[in-house]
C-alpha cells in the first residue's frame, strides 16, 4: 500500500488562516477530498494521513468527517490541548474513533521552550496508552528540545514532520545535521520526508538541492524509520504534486523495491497502525 503520510484538507477562512498570506494566493482557496483523489490516482497512491492545519478541535472534527467520508484518507492526525487539565477525558473522547490516529501541535510558532513545559509534557505522557502518536512540528533551534522530549517518553511514538524544516534555500546544513544525527538515536522516532520544496528557493530549486539532506535524514534514521509525505496543497507554493514526489521517488530509485515500499507507505502503516 501507498501513503501519502502528510496532507491537508481545509475550507480557506481568511481569518482563520492568516498564515495564508498574500503571497500564497495559490493556497488561498478550498482543499478537500474530491480535489486530492484524483492527484493521488495520478500518481498510483493508495491513501493518505490527513494534518491539522488549524488548532481547534473543530479541525479535528472536520478531518475526522472528511476522513470517514472518504476510505482513502487512512488516518487523521487532529490537534486538542495537550496541556488542559481534562486532557485524557478528550484523548478518549476521539480515540473512540478508530481513525483518530495522532495528535500534532504547531509547536514551530511557539517559544522554544514549549515542548519543555510541565503541562505540554503532561499531555504527551497520556498519548501512548490510547495508541496515539505524535508529530513534532519544529524549526531547527527547537530540536534540542525535541532530543529532550523524545528521550523522556521512549515509549511515545513520534515522527518529526518535514525533517525539521532546514534552511536548505541558503544551503545551512551542518548544525542541524549534528542535531538530527542526535534526535534520530532515539528508536521512537521516525521522520517524514515532506514539506522540503517549500523550505527551498520556491521558484528556482533544483532535485540536487535536496540530496544532502536526504543523505543526512536517510543514514540517521535508517531506510525503517521514514515516511514519505506531500505536505499537499502547502506544496503548491514551490511545485506541483508530481514534482515533489519526484524529489524522493529520485532519491531512492536504486533502493530495493522492498525498500522503496517501506518508505513510501508500509512505515507509515506501521506508524499509525492503519
Amino acid at each position: 500500500m501507498k501513503i501519502d503520510a502528510h496532507q491537508h484538507f481545509w475550507k480557506f477562512d481568511p481569518v482563520r488562516d492568516a498564515w495564508i498570506d498574500d503571497s500564497m494566493q495559490i493556497i488561498r482557496r478550498d482543499f478537500l477530498p474530491q480535489d486530492l483523489k484524483p492527484i493521488l490516482n495520478e500518481n498510483n497512491i493508495d491513501g493518505c494521513i490527513a494534518v491539522q492545519a488549524d488548532q481547534s478541535e473543530t479541525e479535528t472534527d472536520f478531518l475526522l468527517d472528511c476522513a470517514t467520508q472518504n476510505t482513502f484518507v487512512k488516518g487523521v492526525v487532529g490537534w486538542l490541548d495537550l496541556r488542559t487539565e481534562n486532557v485524557e477525558e478528550r484523548l478518549a473522547h476521539y480515540s473512540k474513533n478508530t481513525l483518530f490516529k495522532g495528535v500534532r501541535h504547531i509547536v514551530q510558532a511557539e517559544a522554544n521552550d514549549f515542548m519543555l513545559g510541565k503541562d505540554f509534557q503532561n499531555g504527551i505522557g497520556k498519548l501512548a496508552p490510547f495508541n496515539l502518536t505524535y508529530d513534532i512540528l519544529i524549526f531547527p533551534p527547537q530540536i534540542e528540545d525535541a532530543i529532550a522530549l523524545v528521550n523522556k517518553f521512549p515509549n511515545q511514538k513520534f515522527v518529526v514532520d518535514h525533517i525539521a524544516k532546514p534552511y536548505i534555500k541558503s544551503g545551512e546544513i551542518e548544525e542541524w545535521k549534528t542535531k538530527m544525527t542526535e534526535l534520530a538515536k532515539a528508536q521512537n522516532v521516525f521522520c517524514k520526508v515532506s514539506g522540503m520544496v517549500t523550505e527551498a528557493d520556491l521558484k528556482h530549486w533544483k532535485i540536487s538541492d535536496f540530496n544532502p539532506y536526504l543523505d543526512v535524514v536517510f543514514n540517521a534514521f535508517g531506510i525503517d524509520r521514514i515516511l514519505y509525505g506531500s505536505d499537499w496543497p502547502v506544496c503548491l507554493l514551490a511545485a506541483q504534486y508530481q514534482e515533489q514526489l519526484h524529489i524522493v521517488q529520485n532519491y531512492v530509485k536504486d533502493f530495493s523495491k522492498e525498500e522503496q515500499s517501506k518508505v513510501f507507505g508500509l512505515n507509515a502503516v506501521k506508524f499509525y497502525n492503519l
